[in-house]
């Protein structure tokens, strides 16, 4: 009997083949955690009536929801890195279907925050934190496409789960609507089954045969010692704190807590502001349409031009740029009240909102590399998670005060504006150029090391 060392390759990027069909499982999470929180906010009206609650009491349900899907990221970066992608989306499919599913029977305010808030926020958060990781696992060099297209599931959601939202709120009341969309959300766990992980490649080779027996005992030591080296299995943190040491990502967090603060006020409040303005419920509802038409097209054309070999490298200014557009387009539409004009701002909100979705995540992968980039993730949302609790109700606070809905679009627009300029001028003065991180890895709790799991 020969001693026998296993020595197990992991697979890099392939860069297509079976990751088309991961792209496509992470376009729909994708399209259900960014526009489930917005599309959700066509019922406000009902809730309102139903339960005697103003604009910042509904606000919160839309918040909360995305304080789960933020606030969950070191939970689902620790499940990850435990279980693997695959079961954590299959669980987190059943929570997100379950939390609405019950909503429909709740009978206040509270319930709700528990129910499709907690619960289905928590749910959405543990599909798509590890939807980003497979993308990013099975896409290197076309990553920056890849992560456009699936940025897309967001505003190609909207623009139906909008519409959708409302029909259902016509024929069967926001509770039969609720009902409807906890099944819709099942199909979260058909997209975590599709996440399968990359396998590993496995060299059997055979360190010493029978004859290595009759060599001096010195010698065999020295071989066996050696390749037990080799084949020692190496740990990985469930949550590794040391990606803070990295002044890029503590530049990137703060940029994205004021921005958080203010990307997601105008879609949340924009159709309870149409309605207001003596917009019918349809024509309102399909505001959130025009955004998402328009975003469909802005995510994967933003991803193209990301890819591009004299953008890549400047990533954080492109980010930078689309921060800024997106905080003027909110400052310079504040007066809009006729429908015209809100159907213009929609336009422009939906392109530069895409631009937005579309880099965020691929300049966090730039900075901390595929490694890092699970615990980093997981790290940003928690911290994000602050802000998006924050942003929302604060502006319907002002709403509900004030009764003025020009002071959110220039909370909102003057928040973004600044994200933007710090992020730009902190790169430029206190990150120095260095390695790109972009080296194929794999997480080794995306990695099949028995194909038959």
């Amino acid at each position: 009997m020969g001693i026998i060392v296993e020595d197990r390759e992991t697979v890099g990027a392939p860069d297509g083949g079976w990751g088309w069909i991961v792209l496509l499982g992470s376009f729909v999470i994708t399209g259900f955690s960014y526009a489930f929180p917005k599309a959700i906010s066509v019922y406000f009206k009902e809730l309102m009536n139903d339960f005697d609650c103003g604009y910042s009491d509904t606000a919160w349900i839309s918040s909360i929801i995305l304080a789960m899907l933020y606030g969950s990221g070191p939970i689902s970066s620790i499940m990850v890195n435990k279980f693997g992608c695959r079961p954590v989306m299959l669980v987190g499919g059943l929570l997100a279907s379950g939390g609405m599913i019950i909503a429909s029977f709740t009978s206040n305010i509270i319930q709700l925050y528990l129910t499709a808030g907690v619960i289905t926020g928590l749910g959405l958060a543990l599909n798509f934190q590890p939807s980003l990781i497979m993308l990013g696992s099975y896409f290197d060099k076309r990553r920056p496409l890849a992560n456009g297209l699936a940025a897309a599931g967001s505003p190609v959601f909207l623009s139906v789960l909008s519409p959708l939202g409302q029909l259902l709120l016509s024929h069967y009341g926001w509770r039969g609507g609720f009902l409807i969309t906890g099944g819709l959300l099942l199909n979260c766990c058909a997209c975590g089954a599709i996440m399968r992980p990359l396998k590993c490649k496995e060299r059997k080779a055979i360190a010493c045969s029978q004859e290595l027996k009759e060599m001096p005992e010195a010698g065999q030591e020295n071989i066996v010692c050696e390749n037990n080296n080799d084949t020692k299995p190496s740990k990985k943190k469930l949550l590794d704190f040391s990606v803070l040491a990295d002044l890029g990502l503590i530049i990137y967090i703060i940029a994205k807590f004021i921005v958080v603060l203010g990307l997601f006020v105008p879609t949340i409040l924009l159709v309870n502001y149409a309605k207001d303005q003596g917009v019918p419920d349809q024509d309102a509802a399909f505001l959130l349409s025009i955004i998402g038409f328009i975003d469909i097209f802005a995510r994967p054309t933003c991803g193209v031009v990301a890819g591009l070999k004299w953008i890549r490298p400047k990533m954080p200014y492109f980010f930078s740029l689309a921060l800024l557009f997106n905080g003027l387009t909110d400052v310079c539409s504040a007066t809009s009240t006729d429908y015209k004009g809100l159907v213009i701002f929609c336009v422009f909100f939906g392109l530069s909102y895409g631009m937005v979705g579309a880099l965020q995540f691929e300049v966090l992968m730039g900075i901390v590399g595929k490694s890092g980039f699970s615990s980093a993730l997981g790290l940003v949302l928690l911290i994000e998670a602050v802000a998006v609790l924050i942003g929302p109700p604060s502006a319907g606070i002002l709403v509900d005060k004030y009764k003025n809905y020009e002071l959110i679009f220039y909370m909102a627009g003057g928040e973004l504006i600044f994200a933007g300029i710090f992020l730009a001028v902190a790169s430029f003065f206190f990150i120095r150029r260095k390695k790109h991180k972009d080296a194929p890895q794999i997480h080794n709790g995306d990695v099949a090391i028995n194909p038959k799991g």
